[in-house]
């Protein structure tokens, strides 16, 4: 898939040419006539590269630029205007426009424009396709799916953060959710992706032994130490080191792991030679980092450190538009691990995926599918062969009892979205406005709820 390029004009002969031009040579275009339609599609679309006129029915090209780059700060930004004027393309360019085009231009001016944006950038786009099956950041061994708004962010957040090589990254989210995941694309994104990507379970070992695992240890240092070993930090060198459950660190590896942070230098274990560290820390918790410091268990000058950039990823019950995605994603591929084929699932089967809460999250959905596979002997997934252990079952959070005359939560969510719509006569792209959420959980919700119009 090549290059993904938004054009918004609201000169239909233009937008029509530059569009089948590009579309020919390669890349994915989409076209906008208006600033509001252009927001849209940049949320919606994920592009490379923004092509905009600077006069536009509702509004200027200078406030879509500023609203794009708060969206994706990495967008590459072409302006074209039919009005050459000095002092709007000093404004663009202070604005990041890399290029000012003045109308009439050959269609090859333009791609030539577009190459010249995109290769001025160092982001790796290539990585991230936006497809039927959704969107996606994929390199050979790992994929982050998702297309909700939330995953939609954490992928501008991504490109952001990659543009920034040494920026240490905090990423946050309950197991399950693919932490890892995303500091592997932050790493495949970043100008040190041809480096090396280590990763460490803080709580998978002693003090002692993560000690020597991260920062490498001297022949002779202690009973063992046969020979010098580099350790993590020195395999990192010209990478990035993922520190899974960072919280879990001891308070005395804390301290070591604050002066790498800092002075870019650490010593082996039983080392006098201060070794420089040039790698991308990228950290990851389960837990809440800023509680830990009130309870006095992760220090607040590390906290302050590591949370530079932070990724929020939410649970899998606060996205179910991605479950679809996700289950079709994992059938597809277990299906071929098992020597299967699958046409998809069964309604039911997706509504009880849809309607379970998923405390493990992405990680128990891929569980859950993968033993549908084993035991499915059809072409469909059926309800019943999704089998949910009672443990998970049991860590699934239910409604307590409420007072008598008082609602829950779910209760008033269900009569707002209920009134809300019927306001707007059921307009669903208008009540998703209304309610703050986009039309896709929107639509989830109605069907959760049972909710359907009053006349």
């Amino acid at each position: 898939m090549g290059l993904r390029i938004l054009l918004v004009d609201d000169d239909e002969t233009v937008t029509t040419s530059i569009e089948q031009y590009l579309t020919d040579k390669g890349y994915e275009v989409q076209t906008a006539a208006t600033a509001a339609e252009g927001l849209e599609k940049i949320d919606g679309f994920l592009p490379n590269v923004l092509l905009v006129d600077l006069k536009m029915p509702d509004g200027d090209g200078f406030f879509l630029m500023r609203e794009a780059h708060k969206r994706n700060s990495a967008l590459a930004v072409i302006v074209i205007t039919g009005h050459a004027d000095i002092e709007k393309a000093v404004k663009a360019t202070r604005m990041g426009a890399h290029q000012f085009m003045a109308k009439p231009f050959s269609l090859s001016d333009v791609e030539r424009a577009v190459e010249q944006a995109v290769g001025s950038t160092s982001c790796c786009h290539h990585l991230l396709r936006v497809d039927g099956d959704g969107v996606r950041m994929q390199a050979p061994g790992w994929t982050l799916l998702g297309a909700s708004d939330a995953m939609k962010t954490i992928y501008r957040k991504i490109i952001m953060v990659s543009r920034s090589n040494q920026s240490t990254v905090l990423i946050q989210g309950e197991s399950g959710v693919g932490k890892e995941l995303v500091a592997r694309a932050i790493f495949e994104h970043s100008n040190h992706s041809d480096g090396q990507f280590v990763d460490l379970n803080c709580a998978a070992l002693s003090e002692t032994l993560l000690e020597a695992e991260l920062f490498g240890y001297e022949k002779g240092a202690f009973t063992g130490a046969l020979e010098t070993r580099k350790g993590l930090f020195g395999a990192a060198h010209g990478g990035a080191i993922f520190l899974d459950e960072i919280g879990e660190m001891p308070i005395k590896l804390q301290a070591k792991l604050l002066r790498v942070l800092e002075e870019k230098t650490y010593k082996r274990v039983g080392g006098i030679e201060n070794i420089r560290s040039d790698c991308r820390v990228i950290a990851s918790t389960n837990r809440n980092l800023w509680q830990t410091v009130q309870d006095g268990e992760f220090r607040r000058d590390l906290f302050y450190r590591l949370d530079v950039f932070t990724i929020q990823i939410p649970p899998l019950r606060e996205r179910p538009e991605d479950i679809p995605l996700l289950s079709s994603y994992f059938l597809n591929e277990l299906a071929e691990s098992c020597n299967k084929q699958f046409t998809g699932f069964t309604d039911g089967a997706l509504r009880r995926l849809t309607d379970y809460d998923w405390p493990g999250n992405v990680r128990e959905l891929r569980n859950v599918i993968e033993r549908a596979v084993i035991l499915a002997s059809g072409s469909v997934i059926e309800e019943d062969q999704l089998v949910i252990s009672p443990a998970a079952r049991a860590q699934q959070r239910r409604p307590e009892r409420l007072p008598l005359g008082v609602e829950s939560l779910q209760e008033m969510e269900r009569r707002l979205i209920g009134k809300v719509l019927d306001e707007t006569n059921w307009q669903k792209a208008r009540s998703a406005e209304i309610l703050g959420i986009n039309r896709t959980t929107l639509w989830q919700k109605i069907k959760r709820y049972g909710l359907e119009p009053s006349n």
